[in-house]
């Protein structure tokens, strides 16, 4: 959406006008009119409007006005609750708006409508929710977006991008391979500790959402940037972090989660951290203008790339069901949607009489 919304109605303008910092807000500093609004909704909002500041290099006014905005919805919709499965909280939000009787208000309902629409795209790509159940929400003039993805000499120059000898560019390049050789989520990948890969196996175990494990193929060529990684670089980053004073560790007692330190991570920060999701993103960004790719790609294109090509391929879609870590294989099908397109452009392109 590249319209800039303007400030936002009334109800949510204390919401706008209160100090926005640069980082990503917390799901419970988002703003104190949220009401009952759910933590998972809460936790998207933060999400999305951190991808707007860091992906989408909007100005901090422009991101204001989507935060308030959208947190309108989370504090002033029935059936919130609801938000992900369901098209109603957001139509009855957008009801309550009233009729737009001229122009002024036209504009700002169509303002607020595409701002829903984006978060919740934003939601469906990045597989927050299984549906993107607002893309039936009518704004004229709009249609509803198929995922981006690369073709392959497209990935192949963007997997190449990394310093092939720099530590960072080795990491990069690792984490790049697997993003595209497992189709994995880029919180999956981060998430990731050494006990999970097997590098003999060529596999890795993957808790994806709803804490549902599955295991994913590791192609050669990205075990080969693996292997790499890991015996040349990321034990010099643990040996300068172990000589490091480090906060104390979390008790044995503490959640099992939080007992993991920032040494069990496969991808590591240069303190020996483990790799945070927006530094993920500023890898892939900076590898694709790098090559020219810009503003296309994000980490999830490289999944949804994934899902393309091995369709493309001849893939039967319950196997890239599985390896996707989708729930319902309406959310695969999505990518025969992709396909089918890329056939029509070749067919376009190729035959005479097209």
């Amino acid at each position: 959406m590249h319209e800039q919304l303007s400030t936002a109605s009334k109800s949510t303008a204390s919401a706008a006008h209160a100090p926005t910092s640069t980082a990503s807000p917390a799901p419970s500093t988002l703003a104190p009119s949220t009401g009952q609004a759910p933590h998972a909704l809460l936790e998207a909002v933060a999400a999305y409007l951190a991808y707007l500041r860091v992906e989408q290099g909007l100005a901090p006014a422009t991101i204001s006005a989507y935060r308030s905005d959208l947190l309108g919805f989370c504090g002033s919709s029935p059936g919130v609750e609801r938000w992900a499965d369901s098209p109603e909280p957001a139509r009855g939000y957008l009801a309550r708006l009233g009729d737009p009787p001229d122009p002024a208000r036209l504009s700002t309902h169509r303002r607020k409508t595409a701002a829903i629409r984006a978060f919740y795209r934003f939601c469906f790509t990045e597989e927050l929710i299984d549906t993107d159940v607002a893309g039936s929400l009518d704004l004229p003039g709009q249609s509803r977006r198929l995922p981006d993805t690369l073709d392959v000499p497209e990935v192949e120059a963007l997997l190449s991008a990394p310093h092939p000898d720099s530590p960072i560019g080795i990491r990069d390049r690792a984490l790049l391979e697997l993003l595209y050789a497992s189709g994995l989520r880029i919180s999956e990948a981060l998430q990731l500790d050494p006990v999970h890969l097997s590098l003999d196996g060529g596999f890795v175990r993957v808790i994806g959402k709803g804490d549902r494990e599955r295991l994913v193929p590791v192609g050669d060529v990205a075990l080969r940037a693996l292997q790499r990684y890991l015996g040349e670089v990321r034990p010099v980053w643990l040996a300068a972090a172990a000589r490091r004073p480090h906060p104390r560790a979390p008790s044995a007692s503490a959640p099992r989660d939080r007992r993991r330190l920032p040494q069990d991570a496969i991808f590591l920060s240069t303190r020996g951290r483990r790799l945070g999701r927006m530094d993920a993103w500023r890898t892939v960004r900076r590898a694709a203008e790098s090559v020219g790719l810009g503003e296309r790609v994000s980490p999830h294109t490289l999944r949804h790339s994934f899902a393309t090509h091995l369709l493309e391929g001849g893939a039967d879609l319950r196997v890239v069901q599985e390896l996707l870590g989708h729930a319902s294989i309406t959310t695969t099908q999505l990518y025969t949607h992709l396909t089918g397109e890329r056939i029509k452009q070749v067919y376009a392109r190729a035959h005479p009489r097209a």
